[in-house]
């Protein structure tokens, strides 16, 4: 479905000045922005992919992640097409690089997503699999009913829209897993043909609108996993973040462009978790490697076991509505 797209300013000679995302995309007559969503017809700018929707399902929470938002509750996520971004390890590239008119695609209305969510007993709504951003009228008004039938809300994202774009769906925004790709702009210009610092500034507004983020790292071996950089990145968080929010280390595996490239060395994501939690951070956690003990949720006190979890699935949650530490009564950073 096709809809006037906003966040656009008109142009002389037809031209459209795209301002989703950071790219700012100027378009001309009859031709798409970079995300291959935005189409200028005659001077007016389109979104393309309101309601198109290319994927779906029912996840655990965790699947996103999110280890500390609702934990245990099931997620109705859905994903459309297109990307702001180019990264040359994409494990999504078969709808990030795709067009509305290149693959299979069904129309999923907000209000029907909604009663799908309702229907499947989740406690949220997800907008992941490609970056939300590209379908923001979309998942705005959709957020809208999402809140008025009880539902929480979450982004998957890569952290790159304006911030004109947070501003309107921020506040109809519960949750947020931001992939902060690396801490360099060699790294985002030449793997992800992108620019860092918008990233950055926009995890810390985020934090400031009161939405709640964890943070995930994929630790790419020989581009992003120096030793400075992952430095850097600890930092960030600590310093700018918050010690209390949540961060993800994640094994790299060959794929897309880079299928060249050996999976991540084990070492290396149990040195960065060693590192960030030396510097202060709470809650740290590996993922895409079984049998590290990367995925519970330890108390940052007392070293109390307080939700473990196995994959996606869950034991016992130790943490109950007053959000303290049964066994010290620290106060633990989550959304139950």
């Amino acid at each position: 479905m096709k809809i006037e797209a906003l966040l656009y300013e008109k142009l002389d000679e037809k031209k459209t000045h795209c301002r989703v995302c950071q790219r700012r995309c100027l378009i001309s007559p009859e031709k798409r922005g970079f995300c291959l969503t935005r189409e200028n017809n005659e001077g007016t700018l389109y979104n393309l992919t309101y309601g198109v929707v290319s994927s779906s399902g029912v996840d655990p929470i965790e699947k996103k992640p999110l280890f500390h938002f609702l934990p245990g509750s099931r997620v109705y996520s859905l994903g459309t097409v297109g990307c702001n971004l180019g990264c040359k390890h994409c494990q999504n590239w078969r709808i990030a690089r795709a067009t509305v008119d290149s693959i299979y695609t069904q129309e999923i209305s907000p209000k029907t997503s909604i009663e799908l969510a309702i229907e499947y007993q989740c406690k949220s709504i997800a907008w992941t699999y490609n970056e939300p951003t590209m379908w923001l009228e979309y998942t705005i008004d959709s957020a809208r009913l999402a809140h008025k039938n009880d539902l929480k809300t979450v982004y998957v994202t890569n952290g790159y829209m304006t911030p004109e774009s947070l501003e309107l769906i921020g506040p109809h925004l519960d949750a947020a897993n931001v992939d902060l790709k690396g801490m360099s702009e060699k790294f985002y210009r030449e793997i992800c043909n992108a620019r860092l610092d918008p990233v950055l500034e926009n995890i810390i507004l985020m934090k400031e609108m009161g939405i709640h983020i964890e943070i995930t790292n994929l630790i790419i071996p020989g581009y992003n996993d120096s030793e400075e950089e992952l430095e850097a990145l600890v930092k960030f968080m600590v310093e700018e973040v918050g010690v209390e929010v949540p961060l993800h280390f994640t094994r790299f595996f060959p794929n897309y462009k880079m299928e060249d490239l050996n999976p991540t060395p084990i070492e290396t994501l149990i040195n960065a978790r060693k590192m960030a939690r030396e510097a202060g951070m709470r809650y740290v956690y590996v993922g895409n490697a079984p049998g590290l003990d990367g995925e519970n949720t330890y108390c940052y006190d007392c070293g109390q076991l307080l939700i473990e979890r196995d994959g996606y699935g869950l034991g016992k949650v130790r943490v109950d509505e007053k959000k303290k530490c049964p066994e010290c009564g620290a106060d633990i950073d989550i959304v139950v």
